[in-house]
């Protein structure tokens, strides 16, 4: 059963590949993050390490068995009780749940180990995977519209207490 982790040095390897292996998948749905990612790849990762030992963000990566990566799930911009979602699945993971499943319980560690009570999410219009489990997983469209890397899209809010 995957694992959600915090991000920590030793996943570099694994989430490096993860972001290579899939770069033409999330980029048919979410921004291209450019060659100077994968170039610069050990300095971002240490910087945002760095981010995180401040509490101004808390990345986590999903990991299988083997320690594969099979997703990214973040909260950034942490303030005032509040922080925003942003998440990819690899391409071999989606479509199984995992995404949602992990979502949920990341809203719970949001409440309980970060203190957050609000969690905020963007997605574009045409990024139904990603519409579909913030639906899901009980986030609600503000009706903000936004754009995201010129395409347009929706800001979504959720509360971090359980659902019922």
């Amino acid at each position: 059963m995957p694992e959600l982790q915090r991000l920590r040095p030793d996943h570099a390897p694994a989430l490096l590949a993860f972001e290579q292996e899939n770069r033409a998948f999330f980029a048919a749905s979410v921004p291209d993050r450019g060659d100077a990612y994968f170039t610069d790849f050990d300095a971002r990762l240490t910087a945002l390490l760095t981010e995180q030992a401040t509490g101004l963000c808390h990345f986590h990566v999903l990991v299988d068995t083997e320690g594969e990566v099979l997703g990214r799930f973040n909260l950034v911009d942490v303030a005032d009780g509040s922080a925003d979602l942003g998440f990819r699945m690899a391409e071999k993971a989606a479509r199984r749940g995992l995404a949602t499943a992990t979502v949920l319980h990341l809203c719970t560690l949001a409440a309980t180990e970060y203190a957050l009570t609000t969690l905020r999410a963007a997605a574009a219009l045409d990024n139904t995977a990603s519409r579909t489990v913030l639906t899901r997983t009980g986030f609600v469209p503000t009706g903000e519209e936004v754009q995201l890397s010129g395409r347009p899209g929706l800001v979504y809010v959720r509360g971090t207490a359980p659902r019922v």
